[in-house]
């Protein structure tokens, strides 16, 4: 018989146990009412243990290999014990961001093919809204993690079952399903830039090969990391939780980000680096300046887009080094250890290549742009498959290159550099913003008559980066009230989604075949800033 494939999560948990069961492997921190900091534990014994259950539990739900749930919470520890035991069950798990709501939600739960979710109960609320629980039939069963005192209202849907039930039982002896590290262990779905957004069918190869680059990003043996990105999102998925599982290091995750805490939770648990995404440092930074700022444990920060105009800044007023990162969920990857150029993304590492490649598909030389574009050294290609949608995948890998999507350029020694992402997507605290979705919750108000959702880069923004711009056609200019499209928007989008800036036009500039026309909202914007009004 082989052996276990190394690179499987519940391979990479069961093997720990040997040696290291009862190591407090991961902690997940929350910042309670009262402003005191709470949180809960792991072991690698009790990951393998809860892992057993629910994968004994997805047995009971009627759940084949292969097929897939949702996966609908912030960073609680039962975000773990499901991915450790769909690995053992070999099913697929499809994250999903827990501010998701209305069609967006209805649209990843329907794609995926997901027979069922485990949700958390703050998010069952989007769940269960009329409008989305009509269309969300094919949802066999639902699994819901209380996380607060006020109990469960398990009668509200026949298919709502509380996840902890289960959790309580006698621990199961069941194989490692997952024996092919090239099969999905995920779908990760992509943020939608011009459309609906794709499901990435993530291999678990992906996540145990990412999880073995940790001393690649600097870390050492007795390195205690952070992190407060969404555990749905690939960086702090693969990047932190999987190099702190496979190394054995003792991680630390908030439940939601917290960026007024985050020296406070580095002080309070001893870390020693944590990740940030994109606005992430511009936010952190933009706090009031403390006497503390350098008085904490972490040496390195892990950055992927800090700005050039704050990185020397950044790392003189709190103390850290900085370790720029870039690379996306499909794949491609590269590093900019401390030391190296400020203000670039690095090299690829020596298992990839990059090339800058302009629209003919040749190699650009030093300082013109081109899309970043990747293969592994040896000439393969990353494993890639857009879950149905086989053209998209061909796109990607068209030429024998995994094509990025981002405009970068190189510097004569071989520096790369991010400049923006390619087409007109809106990229914004590390998100990639789909303006349709935007654009439809702005339009149902009952005072806009016509809406188009376009991007401007300020001065705050991390580079690539833009602010959310909707400009509207009022229904009648002279009642029309910003501040209430903008309270709609904060009921109805995920946070990222509401519009920094209402721009009130007379017409949205179009084309002859009614395209709106970008660039002349931007001229509109700087010459009448009184028809602007920022979000307050």
């Amino acid at each position: 018989m082989s052996a276990p494939d190394p690179l499987i999560l519940a391979n990479i948990i069961r093997t720990k146990c040997e040696s290291a069961s009862e190591l407090d492997v991961l902690t997940f921190v929350a910042v309670a009412d009262d402003g005191s900091l709470t949180d809960r534990t792991r072991t690698y014994e009790e990951l393998w243990n809860n892992g057993q259950r629910f994968a004994a539990l997805l047995d009971e739900l009627g759940m084949q290999q292969g097929q897939s749930f949702g996966l609908m919470m912030q960073n609680h520890p039962e975000f773990v014990d499901v991915m450790v035991g769909s690995s053992i069950a070999n099913t697929i798990f499809v994250p999903i961001d827990p501010r998701t709501k209305g069609a967006k939600l209805v649209y990843m739960l329907t794609f995926a093919e997901c027979r069922g979710l485990v949700v958390a109960d703050y998010s069952l609320p989007a769940l269960l809204d009329r409008d989305v629980a009509s269309q969300l039939d094919h949802l066999e069963w639902i699994l819901v993690v209380p996380t607060g005192p006020s109990g469960l209202d398990l009668d509200a849907d026949k298919r709502l079952k509380a996840y902890p039930t289960f959790m309580d039982r006698p621990v199961p002896d069941l194989p490692v399903r997952a024996t092919r590290s090239t099969d999905p262990m995920q779908m990760l779905y992509t943020s939608g830039t011009t459309g609906d957004p794709k499901a990435i069918l993530s291999p678990h190869a992906r996540f145990g090969t990412i999880a073995s680059i940790g001393p690649g990003i600097g870390l050492e043996p007795n390195d205690r990391p952070y992190n407060g990105l969404s555990l749905t999102h690939a960086n702090a998925q693969l990047i932190t939780l999987g190099n702190v599982l496979a190394m054995g290091l003792r991680g630390v995750f908030s439940v939601k980000f917290t960026k007024s805490r985050l020296w406070d939770i580095t002080r309070r648990y001893g870390c020693t680096m944590f990740n940030l995404l994109g606005g992430m440092t511009t936010a952190i930074y933009s706090e009031p300046v403390k006497p503390n700022d350098a008085d904490h444990p972490v040496r390195y920060v892990l950055s992927a887009g800090m700005p050039k105009v704050i990185w020397e800044n950044f790392r003189q007023r709190f103390g850290v080094e900085i370790f720029e990162l870039y690379g996306t969920a499909e794949g491609g990857l590269t590093l900019n250890p401390p030391g190296g150029p400020v203000g670039s993304i690095g090299k690829a590492p020596p298992s990839m290549i990059c090339s800058v490649r302009d629209e003919d598909d040749r190699e650009c030389p030093p300082y013109v742009s081109g899309e970043l574009c990747f293969k592994n050294a040896d000439g393969s290609l990353p494993q890639l498959s857009y879950f149905k949608n086989q053209d998209a995948t061909e796109k990607k890998l068209q030429g024998g290159w995994f094509r990025s999507g981002d405009i970068g350029h190189a510097d004569e020694d071989g520096f790369l550099y991010f400049e923006y992402r390619k087409g007109t997507a809106i990229r914004r605290n590390g998100d990639f913003i789909n303006p349709a979705f935007v654009e439809k919750a702005v339009a149902e108000h009952p005072l806009v008559d016509d809406v188009f959702v376009w991007g401007i880069a300020t001065e705050a923004n991390a580079p690539g980066e833009k602010e959310v711009v909707a400009a509207i056609v009022p229904r009648a200019p002279g009642e029309f009230d910003p501040q209430a499209v903008f309270d709609h928007c904060k009921e109805v989008l995920e946070a990222n989604f509401i519009p920094a800036f209402i721009q009130v036009l007379a017409e949205i500039p179009k084309t002859a075949s009614e395209k709106p026309q970008e660039r002349f909202c931007f001229e509109a914007f700087k010459a009448t800033p009184q028809s602007v009004h920022p979000r307050r």
